[in-house]
């Protein structure tokens, strides 16, 4: 149906929609719980402001590492005397890079528009406003459209969060976004912030050749990851060459000819850095407080919007899924945020096994872990043990001329196993196998006596479980 009316003074046209579910935001969360909607029979209808596959897409983990491809074959080359080769880089085509990774970037975003029409949901571009639990304004270019809904679902996601650091509006200053659409690589970069996205451009653009100061407020990197995990990558990073200033807080940024200074305290101690590029990259804030959402009147609890173990809000029929939902803000996690969001909706009763989320970091090497890591087993007071193994005592490890890290199993008095963590080549690609096995509860024991192809750097995760029951094969 379409209505005429006057608003302002002019004349407006304003489409009215009816559907089953209505979902406001097209990421990583919306999009899922989209398909599986349909996929459940339901009429979708996705609202999307900007572009379809949210940050993860976009902005964030995909051109992310289609950059880090081209670094990972920069240090590649460079360590290829090892090999018998002789090479050398005389020149990176930034520009080639970029226009590479936006090739990637277009035909996911092409793929998923075709995804999305083949299961016949409807999507509308436009700033989407809630009037209530069954109503939203749709705006685009002066046009109005009315969604009436049954039950709506908000994924709204994050964004990137600026610090109040005086200077912030320089030029030389910019975030994540930017940092991906450079035209040439930093002769000198900064980067406030030690945690998963500060490290990879770290990682990226020290490869590329760039001087790299990290500055971080907290003693250590990463944080949140297993403190054995983050003292080792802190010394593989240095002996790259990039300089980390923990405990270490921004004062201000200031101009300096065409590059600019960060002064910051360490130690109580004022210091300065000067680089031609800062990357603020100290973490997202969750998009719970638009005004876009008020009307509904959500409970929101340290910034992220409450709900059930269903994905409900408080107010009922109303769902919410993704990073607006806080805890871990990964692209994966939306996923099955959103597609539980979705069976519930559709009157399925869908849980999500938060203990068995794994989380990923794309350095060089690279870090991933799921469950619980040594750190919160000793703060639980959990009777625990620990099984490690190292890559330098692996096989394909070493004809690949990956031996850096290690492997750390963490099993229960019971050896179920409860967590897991690795640093080296493939972590991203090796978590799943114990992410599996945390997800079915199984004992190291089970993984430990599955055979493992040979070479293969999955062994380091056999061994590691092995030596959690007392029987690793290779560990000298």
């Amino acid at each position: 149906m379409i209505i005429l009316f006057i608003k302002g003074g002019e004349l407006m046209i304003k489409d009215k929609i009816t559907t089953y579910l209505a979902i406001l935001g097209g990421g990583p969360a919306g999009y899922v719980a989209a398909i599986r909607a349909a996929q459940l029979g339901a009429d979708v209808v996705v609202i999307e402001e900007k572009e379809l596959g949210g940050v993860c897409l976009n902005r964030g983990c995909i051109p992310t590492k289609a950059l880090l491809k081209t670094s990972e074959i920069s240090s590649s080359i460079k360590k290829s005397k090892e090999f018998g080769i002789t090479s050398s880089i005389s020149d990176i085509n930034w520009n080639v890079s970029n226009e590479r990774k936006n090739r990637v970037v277009k035909n996911l975003n092409m793929g998923l528009e075709h995804l999305l029409s083949s299961k016949q949901i409807k999507v509308l571009h436009g700033r989407g406003t809630i009037i209530n639990s069954k109503n939203i304004i749709v705006s685009l270019d002066g046009l109005e459209t009315e969604v009436n809904c049954e039950k709506m679902l908000i994924t709204a996601g994050s964004s990137t969060l600026l610090p109040n650091i005086k200077g912030l509006e320089l030029n030389n200053v910019i975030t994540s976004d930017k940092a991906l659409c450079l035209k040439a690589i930093p002769k000198s970069l900064t980067i406030i912030g030690a945690g998963a996205i500060g490290l990879e451009f770290a990682t990226m653009f020290n490869s590329l050749g760039a001087k790299v100061t990290v500055i971080e407020m907290k003693d250590r990197i990463l944080p949140y990851e297993d403190m054995e995990i983050s003292n080792e990558l802190l010394k593989i990073m240095k002996r790259k060459g990039i300089i980390f200033k923990l405990s270490s807080s921004v004062k201000e940024f200031r101009k300096s000819g065409d590059n600019a200074d960060i002064v910051y305290y360490e130690k109580d101690k004022e210091n300065t850095v000067s680089s031609d590029t800062i990357l603020v990259a100290v973490g997202r804030k969750l998009n719970s407080s638009s005004e876009e959402l008020r009307n509904l009147h959500l409970a929101i609890e340290n910034g992220a919007i409450k709900v059930n173990d269903n994905m409900e809000t408080n107010v009922k029929g109303v769902y919410a899924a993704g990073d607006i939902i806080g805890g871990k803000l990964l692209a994966h996690l939306s996923f099955m945020d959103g597609k539980a969001a979705a069976e519930n909706a559709l009157g399925l009763n869908t849980t999500i096994n938060y203990n068995a989320v794994p989380s990923c970091v794309y350095t060089n090497p690279e870090v991933a872990s799921v469950g619980i890591n040594e750190d919160e087993a000793k703060a639980l007071g959990l009777n625990y043990k620990i099984g490690r193994f190292n890559f330098r005592n692996n096989g394909r490890a070493l004809t690949l001329g990956e031996r850096e890290g290690f492997v750390k199993i963490i099993v229960d008095k019971d050896n179920v196993i409860i967590g897991g963590q690795i640093l080296g080549a493939n972590a991203s690609e090796l978590i799943s196998e114990i992410t599996l096995a945390i997800t079915l509860k199984a004992k190291a024991n089970i993984l430990a006596d599955m055979i493992h192809p040979h070479p293969s750097l999955s062994e380091s995760v056999w061994e590691a479980c092995a030596d959690a029951i007392g029987r690793s094969i290779h560990k000298s």
